[in-house]
């Protein structure tokens, strides 16, 4: 049985995608076959796995509305065991067509019951909004990571998305947990980063991952080639960083294959 994980922020810039891509990515070199789903209309997940949205026939959109089988969308990447179910622009009008339809809520979570045996992770990314789209991806999702920068304003508006959060855990998915809170965007260098930091952990405690992204070049530049980090450098810092967040969430969930996937790699 595999587990559904959805990285959701409705603040934008926050490492979302790029956290989505990488753990995805990561999770498949450890061998764990993945699926990334691109819920997001801008798809830039699909992008910056390296497949042109415009070229995109068949997507999480026609699955959604068109009840395509996901068999027919999804697209096998140059990371070995991992796929994509990719998105296009035509996710934006996905909202308005489905306000009558009947159970929107569970839309997403009928089309990734239907393949869901067939991966170890199924990663979501989310739209940075708290619409129908994102409810769909929380609906359908075991658990929810929520990424977070170290900046000014961090916690803004955290506890509107803890309170979708709640909303949907008592209304349409009692058993959607928190995976925990991803501090990411860190620079070792700024007291600022140091002190959301110490904030962050005093807030939520356990919630928060012990894995921090660190601000990188190499992670910055690999969505521009279409690959992953880890396919990018696998050395660098942020290679590293979402190696060693994949080793934690297997962890978590008692998924370990063996000894050397649970030991943590420093850069």
């Amino acid at each position: 049985m595999s587990k559904i994980i959805a990285l959701a922020n409705q603040k934008g810039g926050v490492g979302k995608t790029t956290s989505s891509i990488n753990l995805a990515a990561s999770l498949a070199v450890l061998e764990y076959k993945t699926l990334l789903v691109d819920a997001d209309p801008q798809a830039n997940s699909t992008s910056g796995i390296g497949f042109d949205p415009r070229n995109i026939k068949n997507s999480i959109y026609e699955c959604i509305i068109n009840d395509i089988n996901p068999h027919d969308a999804i697209q096998k990447t140059e990371t070995p065991n991992l796929d994509l179910l990719p998105a296009h622009i035509d996710l934006v009008g996905a909202e308005i067509e489905m306000i009558n339809l009947p159970n929107r809520e569970y839309k997403m979570k009928a089309v990734l019951e239907s393949i869901r045996d067939e991966y170890d992770f199924i990663i979501i990314d989310c739209s940075p909004s708290l619409g129908l789209i994102t409810i769909n991806a929380l609906t359908a999702a075991d658990s929810v990571i929520i990424p977070v920068q170290c900046e000014y304003f961090a916690l803004e508006g955290l506890g509107k998305l803890l309170n979708t959060i709640k909303i949907v855990q008592s209304r349409l998915n009692t058993t959607l947990e928190i995976e925990g809170i991803l501090l990411t965007m860190y620079d070792v260098r700024l007291r600022l980063s140091n002190q959301v930091v110490d904030e962050v952990k005093t807030h939520f405690e356990d919630m928060v991952f012990d894995t921090i992204i660190q601000r990188n070049t190499r992670l910055s530049e690999a969505p521009s080639f279409g690959i992953s980090v880890i396919m990018h450098d696998a050395n660098c810092k942020g290679a590293v960083n979402y190696l060693n967040l994949a080793r934690e969430i297997v962890r978590k969930n008692g998924l370990v294959k063996d000894e050397e996937l649970a030991t943590t790699v420093t850069a």
